[in-house]
C-alpha cells in the first residue's frame, strides 16, 4: 500500500466518513496469477512473477486497497507447513495441507514450531525481503503481518470435523491445542513486524469460526484472538467469509477494527449488530455476481447494496470474501466507476 492508501485507510478505520467512499479488495492466490496470465505453481516458484502480478494489480487500478499488499503466501499451506503438513501444489489449482494428527491423544504431541526455520516460512519471509527494495521504489510499503487464524490451522491439522467433534468431547485437548498454535501465531506475526518495521498491520483468515456457536466461540476462539490481535497495532484485521452472525457481535471484544465477511448477513446489519464499532470490508456476492454477473448485474446490484447504507462512515466497498477466480479488469473498472458514482 502506498502512504495515501494507508492514511486512508487508518481515516476510515477511525471513524470518518468518506466520499467517494474507498473500494478495496483482498487478493491472493486464487485470483492473481491466473489474472495475470501465469498458472498457479508458477506464482508461487517465480518470485519475479509474483513481484510483477502484484505491481501490475496496483497499478492497473491505482483506486483501489488491495489487502494486504503484496501478500507472501503458498495458499492454505504456509502456517500448516510449519507444523509438517504434507502439501499437493497442482500446477494450476489451489495447493492443499493434509493432515498432521489421526486422533485427539495426539494433541499433547504437537509441538509449537519456530517460524524463523520452518516449514514454507522462511521463504515467505525471504520473498519479501528481496523484493522490499523494488516494492518501495514502487511507492509502497509493507504494511500487515498476515497468518491463517488459530481454528483454521487447527483445522487443517486434525480436520474439520474431527476438531468440532474434540471441542464437545474432549474440549480440554482443543484448549491444549489452541494454546500451542497461538503460541506459534504470535512468534510468526512478532517475527514478520520485527523484520519489517513499515507493519501496523495484523490479518487473520479464519473460516471455521462461522461453524462455531456462540458458546462454542466464546469458549474455543474468542479468547485466542483477542490474544492475537495486539491494540498496539493500528489496523486489525479479520476475515470470515463463513456465516458471521454469532461471531461479528464480538468482534471488538476480539479488538477487531476492519472486518471482511461474506455475503449472508447485509452491511447494514452488520452495523447494528456491531454498534458500527468495526470497519466493514464488503460485501458483493464474489462469484455470482463480481465473476459470473454482466455489466447489468454488478452495476444494479452494487448501487442496490449501498443504497440500504443510511450511514456510510467505516465501509471500504468490495466483494464478500477475497477476490474469487474469474474477475476480469473490466468487472473491477465497473464496480469501481459504480461506487464512485
Amino acid at each position: 500500500m502506498t502512504d495515501k492508501q494507508w492514511e486512508l485507510l487508518k481515516r476510515v478505520v477511525n471513524g470518518e466518513t468518506i466520499s467517494p467512499l474507498p473500494v478495496g479488495f483482498i487478493v491472493d492466490c486464487p485470483w492473481l496469477p491466473n489474472w495475470y496470465g501465469c498458472s498457479i505453481l508458477d506464482y508461487f516458484t517465480n518470485d519475479e512473477l509474483w513481484l510483477s502480478a502484484n505491481l501490475k494489480a496496483m497499478n492497473d487500478f491505482p483506486d483501489v486497497m488491495f489487502l494486504p499488499g503484496f501478500w507472501s503466501e503458498y495458499g492454505m499451506c504456509t502456517e500448516p507447513s510449519a507444523f509438517g503438513a504434507r502439501c499437493s501444489f497442482p500446477a494450476n489449482e489451489f495447493p492443499h495441507a493434509h493432515r498432521v494428527i489421526s486422533s485427539a491423544d495426539e494433541i499433547n504431541s504437537v509441538e509449537v514450531p519456530n517460524p524463523a526455520t520452518d516449514g514454507l516460512l522462511p521463504f515467505v519471509l525471504n520473498r519479501l525481503k528481496l523484493a522490499q527494495p523494488k516494492i518501495e521504489a514502487a511507492g509502497h510499503k509493507i504494511r500487515f503481518a498476515v497468518a491463517r487464524g488459530p481454528l483454521n490451522i487447527a483445522s487443517y491439522l486434525m480436520g474439520s470435523t474431527e476438531l468440532l467433534t474434540t471441542m464437545m468431547m474432549e474440549p480440554d485437548k482443543v484448549h491444549t491445542f489452541m494454546k500451542t498454535i497461538t503460541t506459534f501465531l504470535k512468534n510468526w506475526l512478532n517475527l514478520q513486524r520485527e523484520t519489517f518495521p513499515s507493519i501496523d498491520g495484523i490479518l487473520l483468515l479464519d473460516d471455521i469460526i462461522g461453524f462455531l456457536g456462540e458458546d462454542e466461540f466464546r469458549t474455543f476462539g474468542l479468547p485466542y484472538f483477542k490474544e492475537l490481535f495486539d491494540p498496539s497495532v493500528q489496523i486489525r484485521f479479520l476475515h470470515n467469509d463463513a456465516p458471521c452472525s454469532t461471531s461479528a457481535p464480538l468482534l471488538p471484544k476480539m479488538n477487531v477494527n476492519l472486518f471482511n465477511m461474506g455475503f449472508d448477513v447485509s452491511l447494514k446489519n452488520l452495523k447494528e449488530i456491531t454498534h458500527n464499532k468495526v470497519t466493514l470490508l464488503g460485501n458483493l456476492p464474489p462469484r455470482d455476481v463480481l465473476a459470473k454477473g454482466d455489466a447489468i448485474d454488478i452495476k444494479e446490484k452494487t448501487i442496490n447494496m449501498l443504497a440500504t447504507l443510511e450511514d456510510k462512515s467505516r465501509i471500504i466497498v468490495s466483494c464478500g470474501g477475497g477476490m474469487p477466480p474469474g474477475v476480469t479488469s473490466e468487472s473491477i473498472n465497473l464496480f469501481v466507476k459504480t461506487v464512485q458514482g
